[in-house]
């Protein structure tokens, strides 16, 4: 089977990068990378400076254009389908036109992805997703994972699943994230692992807890889907753990622990003597140690109930003997996630710099360095993935495909 990859919503490219980091012949037929409402799509032209674009069976481009106006049909065949999408309501509703079909909410970005698999049928999936996707939505815990996992069942896929804290497997930033493997059930990898227990392909034999080995396993629980996918989106509850297998409609679930490996300390990552701009004033030092101190606040809500928000303290500077906190798009932004350091040349406080942001997720120094603002560098590395867990799943993948037929 050729290592072939399709990448929608593909940002600056983390998944491009990581399986090309490999150096084992992956080619990428096809990407999507489109931001609704941008005047300029900067993730999009930084993808292009690095990779060049890619035409569709057609000659024409279409990668910075709107996915759900992109014919599923004309995406070239692919062997892996990659791609890390935002957690949306993925409720689901009868359609008016057919009282068997199912209409997703406007705008929800699995829906694509689910049209495109249903299009190209490739052997093998790899998405992301943040860590609250298995919660998600708190009115009804777990909805939107089992609506997905549905999906994917009805369409002839096993699926295994884990959240994979980065800083744990010797990234520079703490990151939790859920990643999905599914692959079809006529692939000699699902013949393979046909074989096995569900708790061993959690524990031991599966795509994570080869890449990302685990140190025990608490006891599985399972359940089952109901056959309508409306009446999961109704009612379907489900506490969904940090790993999980599912086939034929049969889902097992566990906590697992993971075997940590050393991890890459935030002062490793740092540049010294960084531009005065970076600094931050004597103005608003006090703004900041507000915003990154506990507080206690008396409220009032719209039905007149009396509260008091409450949070805890966050490190200010943000220590070096660690890895980072999560960086969220925001960065850079005068308010409480932003990451405040202690200079390594000065000794003075400051925010971090684009490519000490790059160096947190494993891109390339200047990867962003592409033409588009500052403000849209943070924007990009809080938006991507950390790339070295990618190439580890690349790895995994390899064994994979080069096994079958």
């Amino acid at each position: 089977m050729e290592k072939t990859i399709c990448e929608l919503f593909a940002g600056v490219g983390g998944f491009r990068l990581g399986f090309d980091r490999l150096g084992t012949g992956w080619k990428t037929t096809w990407f999507s990378q489109w931001e609704p409402g941008a005047r300029t799509q900067w993730a999009h032209k930084c993808y292009v400076a690095h990779f060049n674009d890619s035409p569709d069976m057609n000659g024409e481009y279409h990668t910075a254009e709107d996915i759900a106006a992109v014919s599923k049909e004309a995406i070239p065949d692919h062997s892996v389908l990659v791609g890390g999408f935002p957690c949306q309501d993925y409720s689901v509703a009868h359609s008016l036109s057919s009282a068997k079909g199912i209409e997703g909410k406007k705008g929800v970005l699995w829906w694509q992805i689910r049209d495109t698999i249903i299009a190209k049928k490739p052997p093998f999936c790899l998405l992301e997703n943040v860590d609250r996707l298995l919660k998600s939505p708190a009115s009804q815990r777990g909805r939107d994972f089992g609506v997905m996992l549905a999906c994917l069942d009805q369409l002839g896929y096993i699926v295994e699943w884990r959240v994979i804290n980065a800083a744990v497997y010797g990234a520079a930033q703490r990151r939790r994230r859920t990643f999905i493997f599914a692959y079809k059930k006529d692939t000699a990898y699902a013949q393979r692992m046909s074989a096995c227990l569900p708790v061993d392909i959690i524990s031991q034999q599966g795509f994570f807890a080869t890449g990302f080995p685990i140190e025990t396993i608490e006891k599985t629980c399972d359940t089952s889907f109901p056959a309508d996918l409306v009446e999961i989106s109704d009612t379907f509850e489900f506490r969904f753990e940090n790993a999980g297998f599912m086939k034929n409609g049969k889902v097992y679930t566990a906590p697992v622990k993971e075997i940590e490996e050393t991890p890459t300390l935030l002062g490793s990552v740092l540049q010294a003597n960084v531009d005065e701009n970076y600094y931050l004033t004597t103005e608003d030092m006090a703004k900041w140690a507000y915003m990154k101190g506990a507080k206690k606040i008396p409220r009032k809500s719209s039905n007149g109930h009396e509260y008091v928000f409450s949070e805890g303290p966050i490190a200010f500077p943000d220590p070096w003997d660690r890895p980072s906190r999560t960086m969220l798009t925001s960065e850079s932004t005068k308010n409480r996630s932003t990451h405040v350091v202690s200079d390594p040349g000065t000794g003075r406080l400051r925010l971090i710099t684009p490519v000490e942001a790059e160096r947190l997720q494993g891109f390339d120094d200047n990867w962003t360095d592409t033409g588009m603002p500052p403000r849209m560098r943070y924007f990009c590395m809080g938006n991507a993935l950390v790339v070295p867990m990618i190439t580890r799943m690349g790895k995994v993948l390899d064994r994979i495909i080069n096994e079958e037929p």
